[in-house]
């Protein structure tokens, strides 16, 4: 009789989790989360204490560790015992965090763009951490207590992270924590110094400001990297509207690639002082740049009773759907939007609309273009539907991973 792979045994202060659903298909697919609900009694361990997690028959099939509170109790880091992997993971993570990094240096031109994803989470095999390069800072995210006490406490991940890029030819002087609190965001620095200043980044060769001790993500969605390209393609000689602009990405591409005319619209005045400074730093002139500390919809509104019309629309708003429950009101607010760019958007023009929710679906998120065009009693025909940057990748076995639309198209 064939006898299953055993597991190296779980190190002192590790857990063994059993399964109350049977879900060894999918964990040996790859899939990275085991939920609270899918397994047995869930043991009393610290976060990010390793877990041994076995089949209802006892059958063991997968290694990760353990949360605390959130939903996700466990997420795996492996379904074998691994190349020389030791009993915490510590060296797995290693191997991984260089893995990661040699992948994006295969396509990244760094004369060109010296900020990047060096590890995209649960898609690089690394559950719960993202990481970001900005300049000579590395910025890290932890998605819960379990992933922030196993990367810090058991696997020292920022002298490995360090090391890695170091060890590549990527200067690292400080490694720094961001996450939220309240309605905010927080950092600090894991190693090295948190930057006091904003520092000055460079992405397929225009610069960027970035503030890694205030700034929402720093200030540049880095993920939208290459959609920002496919803008600079498509701005030349084109009146542009940027809506929810934050610091200017889309406009700053648009302008370099030859627009007319930009107009940015952002709420908040900070990220609208932002644009300004990112204009300067690449010579742009500012007598061809609107900049407008406002609320998108109501600069729509506005605009539309002005009989104001764009030739190239480009709407990013934040999240409108950070929760299933919140699906149908997010649907019910892409319509609204995209039946007011619609509005402003001159015949023949481009629209061009993302949505970073990840409970909406690529053709529900089309649907409600289409249909909010019609609203406006206008035509929506598609030309492309992209994603995230390629430093951004959605792994098979993890379809979770799949949030980022940008969807392009005339009216």
């Amino acid at each position: 009789m064939k006898r299953a792979p055993s597991l190296s045994p779980p190190p002192p202060g590790a857990g063994r989790v059993v399964l109350a659903k049977n879900l060894a298909r999918s964990i040996r697919r790859g899939h990275p989360w085991i939920f609270r609900d899918a397994l047995r009694t869930p043991p009393a361990l610290a976060d990010g204490a390793p877990v041994m997690v076995t089949a209802p028959d006892g059958q063991p099939l997968a290694r990760g560790f353990w949360d605390t509170r959130s939903a996700i109790a466990v997420r795996v880091l492996e379904t074998t015992a691994g190349r020389g992997a030791d009993d915490d993971g510590a060296e797995l993570v290693e191997a991984r965090v260089a893995e990661a990094i040699d992948r994006r240096l295969a396509f990244i031109d760094r004369a060109e763009t010296d900020t990047f994803r060096l590890i995209h989470g649960e898609a690089d095999r690394l559950p719960g951490i993202h990481a970001d390069l900005y300049g000579d800072a590395i910025s890290v995210r932890f998605d819960g207590g379990g992933a922030r006490a196993f990367y810090l406490e058991r696997a020292d991940l920022p002298a490995r992270l360090g090391a890695a890029a170091r060890a590549r030819g990527i200067a690292v002087t400080s490694v720094i924590e961001r996450g939220k609190r309240g309605d905010g965001e927080v950092a600090h620095a894991l190693a090295g110094a948190l930057p006091d200043a904003e520092i000055e980044v460079r992405e397929n060769g225009l610069l960027f400001g970035v503030d890694l001790a205030h700034g929402q993500k720093g200030g540049l969605f880095l993920d939208q990297r290459d959609n920002r390209a496919r803008v600079r393609a498509l701005a030349r000689g084109r009146r542009v509207l940027n809506l929810f602009g934050y610091t200017g990405g889309f406009s700053i591409y648009a302008a370099a690639g030859g627009a007319a005319h930009t107009t940015t619209v952002d709420m908040a005045r900070e990220a609208i002082q932002s644009a300004r400074h990112n204009f300067e730093r690449n010579h742009l002139p500012l007598e061809a740049a609107e900049l407008h500390a406002a609320d998108a919809f109501a600069f729509l509104e506005r605009a539309i009773g002005d009989r104001i019309s764009y030739d190239l629309v480009i709407s990013d708003p934040p999240s409108f759907a950070p929760s299933r429950k919140a699906l149908p009101a997010a649907l019910g607010a892409y319509r609204r939007l995209h039946r007011l760019c619609a509005t402003v958007t001159a015949r023949g023009g481009i629209l061009c609309a993302a949505s970073c929710s990840s409970h909406v679906g690529a053709e529900a998120f089309e649907r409600t273009i289409v249909e909010g065009a019609a609203d406006a009693g206008r035509r929506f025909e598609l030309d492309e539907m992209h994603g995230a940057a390629a430093d951004h990748p959605v792994a098979p076995f993890f379809p979770e991973g799949s949030y980022l639309k940008f969807a392009v198209g005339r009216l």
